[in-house]
């Protein structure tokens, strides 16, 4: 069935306006938003990463759902299931550490022992902010300008590199993968990107979702929830530097580890045409159309967009996926 078809499933079954978003708003209108996920061992990281790292990695995947609908953290709820030897104190130092900048506070939890390997799952609320609204992935109106908030294609390039890379590269190849695996261990949410668009008034101003399984499978999603199509211009999507030669090292194409390789967690979101975020690494990718279809320009010729990224419950990814992810 893969996830988007379970959750056309359980759309047809629950409240649709509870599912499918990056959160929930929980009563309807507010005043929160919640949203949850989850970490696993030998899927989202390796099992000897360092748990400081796990920690910082959990809370801003999470927070970054949050910065998509525009919410400013609150409260954390924290179950951490661990293999044997896990260190808990160095967890949960950095993870305090890194609740801090942004406000939220660890509320309640479950702690247990897992033989089978870590897995940290993380629900978090979020409020509106003081004369904003929630943003959702309904927004998107034909005319209205595609923006991406940063660089893609760079952490999935960092996992392939951390999981694989050994042949000598130049010394400025081997600096921008190293960045690339940081990309990947300690992805940045845009909570401010999120409340500036969430404090933008009126209610149909635009849509907004994280890219975390892929610009291609994301975009196609906040499409359909708009009940619109899209075009991509490829010359206009933000590549992180040298990310040709470091896809050249890996084997892998750029413009499919771009649309297809995930794990960015930057905000895809429109504006009306004219406006433009006051957020230098933010970039305007396309536009949004009447009709349905997604389409991507190279040079002089339109085609199909690809159908790359990645679905946890699908029987086979598309290749850009990163393996082991």
């Amino acid at each position: 069935m893969g996830e988007d078809g379970l959750l056309r499933w359980l759309r047809s079954r629950l409240d649709p306006c509870l599912i499918g978003d990056d959160a929930a708003v929980l009563p309807a209108g507010g005043p929160f938003a919640v949203t949850v996920d989850s970490q696993i061992a030998g899927v989202h990281f390796l099992p000897d990463l360092d748990p400081a790292v796990l920690a910082r990695r959990l809370l801003a995947v999470n927070l970054s759902d949050l910065a998509a609908t525009g919410a400013e953290p609150a409260y954390a709820f924290l179950a951490l299931s661990t293999a044997p030897g896990f260190d808990h104190r160095r967890f949960f130092r950095a993870f305090l550490t890194a609740c801090r900048p942004s406000g939220l506070v660890l509320a309640g939890g479950d702690l247990a022992r897992n033989p089978g390997g870590t897995v940290a799952t993380l629900t978090l609320a979020g409020r509106c902010p003081e004369g904003g609204r929630f943003l959702d992935r309904r927004g998107a109106r034909a005319g209205q300008a595609l923006w991406l908030g940063g660089t893609v294609g760079e952490a999935a390039a960092g996992l392939r590199w951390g999981a694989r890379r050994e042949d000598p590269v130049s010394r400025a190849v081997a600096a921008a993968a190293r960045r690339a695996v940081r990309r990947h261990l300690q992805p940045e949410p845009q909570l401010a990107l999120g409340r500036w668009l969430g404090l933008r008034a009126p209610q149909d101003q635009g849509a907004a979702m994280d890219v975390s399984d892929g610009l291609a499978i994301d975009l196609r999603r906040l499409c359909r929830a708009s009940g619109v199509g899209a075009e991509v211009w490829e010359d206009a999507l933000p590549l992180p530097r040298r990310f040709a030669e470091i896809c050249r090292a890996l084997a892998v194409e750029p413009l499919d580890l771009a649309l297809g390789g995930g794990e960015d967690y930057v905000l895809l979101f429109t504006l009306p045409d004219g406006i433009e975020p006051p957020f230098p690494e933010a970039r305007r990718i396309g536009r949004i159309t009447r009709s349905r279809r997604l389409r991507l320009r190279r040079g002089n010729t339109w085609h199909d967009l690809p159908t790359l990224g990645w679905d946890h419950l699908a029987t086979q990814n598309a290749p850009a996926g990163p393996p082991g992810r």
